[in-house]
């Protein structure tokens, strides 16, 4: 059987004089060799099989990326108007009004209260800084009458550094407590803060600071009025009687002081003691370290209107009388 060719004929090029290999001699093994090629470029440009849909699984994943957590249920709380009581509330303890319920407040008090009544502490960060801001040991091993010792120290009322921030705590707190305006800084500039510290409980390594006086330079101040001197000066019927001018410096306490202003070293602005340690002679030992240590070589006596304190409260002028037997005066800050 003969075979006829079909396809038109290519020009071949010489093929060299080795013999023929057994493999390319018949056009049915090239043949054979094609077709994986032929099958693998089929492959190549046939598009890809898609694959079945699992329509089972697909709304499974939706469900989960859709899925969200169940809330909680908000509990509600139901508010009442008290109308016959004040949200106002005054500690008995420091004195201090504040808004119950108010949170700013609540923690203002907390921590206001706390040093009113306890003092603040002195430690060794204070204790490492005394040399730079020039802390001085004024009086050491003083006694107070509950038995306790604790010592004065004194510096200037402008210090800077850790001691300064602790002193501008403990004024803001005193300013609390007597609802005094703060000191302006020309005021502290001329002032030295005298410090009473005793022994910590809780530590052995710390003290509290249990009083406090700021001493200022001044240079005049009032003489207060002695009561025989107040009655003079009220109306009196008798025309040939002379009234004595005097004027009302506060409300709160009646001093009357006569309106001469008079040559006067130092002034008292500040004055405080925590509740805790009151009515055991700290005021007065922190008065007569000032009255003493205040200028340099010069011991001041209060008997003599040496010093002055800037409109007393109650308890400041029972201190003052007290102290000062009556010859303290009283001064504008």
């Amino acid at each position: 059987m003969s075979f006829q060719r079909t396809y038109a004929s290519r020009n071949r090029t010489s093929l060299p004089s080795s013999p023929p290999s057994s493999l390319s001699s018949s056009p049915v093994a090239c043949q054979k060799r094609k077709r994986p090629l032929e099958e693998s470029l089929e492959n190549l440009t046939a598009p890809a099989a898609k694959q079945p849909k699992n329509f089972l699984e697909k709304p499974k994943l939706k469900a989960k990326q859709t899925a969200k957590p169940k809330s909680k249920a908000k509990t509600f709380t139901q508010l009442h108007f008290c109308i016959d009581q004040t949200i106002l509330r005054t500690c008995p303890l420091c004195a201090l009004s504040y808004t119950k319920g108010a949170q700013d407040d609540e923690s203002l008090h907390k921590a206001h209260c706390a040093r009113v009544q306890k003092g603040m502490e002195w430690g060794r960060e204070e204790e490492k800084e005394k040399t730079k801001a020039g802390v001085v040991e004024v009086a050491s091993g003083i006694k107070l009458k509950d038995g306790k010792k604790g010592r004065i120290i004194c510096f200037k009322a402008d210090a800077n550094c850790k001691i300064g921030s602790k002193l501008s705590i403990l004024l803001d707190t005193i300013n609390i407590t007597l609802s005094s305006p703060p000191l302006s800084p020309s005021i502290l500039h001329v002032s030295k803060a005298y410090l009473f510290l005793v022994p910590s409980i809780t530590s052995p390594s710390r003290e509290k600071i249990i009083g406090c006086v700021i001493a200022q330079r001044i240079s005049t101040a009032m003489a207060i009025a002695t009561p025989a001197e107040v009655a003079a000066c009220a109306p009196s019927s008798d025309a040939e009687s002379t009234p004595i001018s005097t004027a009302l410096v506060d409300t709160r306490s009646g001093i009357f002081c006569h309106p001469a202003a008079l040559p006067t070293p130092l002034g008292i602005p500040r004055l405080f003691v925590s509740s805790a340690h009151r009515r055991q002679g700290v005021a007065s030992k922190l008065l007569s370290a000032a009255a003493e240590t205040f200028v340099y070589g010069c011991k001041l006596d209060p008997r003599q209107g040496q010093v002055a304190f800037s409109q007393p409260t109650g308890d400041g002028s029972a201190v003052m009388h007290r102290w000062g037997g009556g010859g303290v005066r009283i001064y504008e800050e």
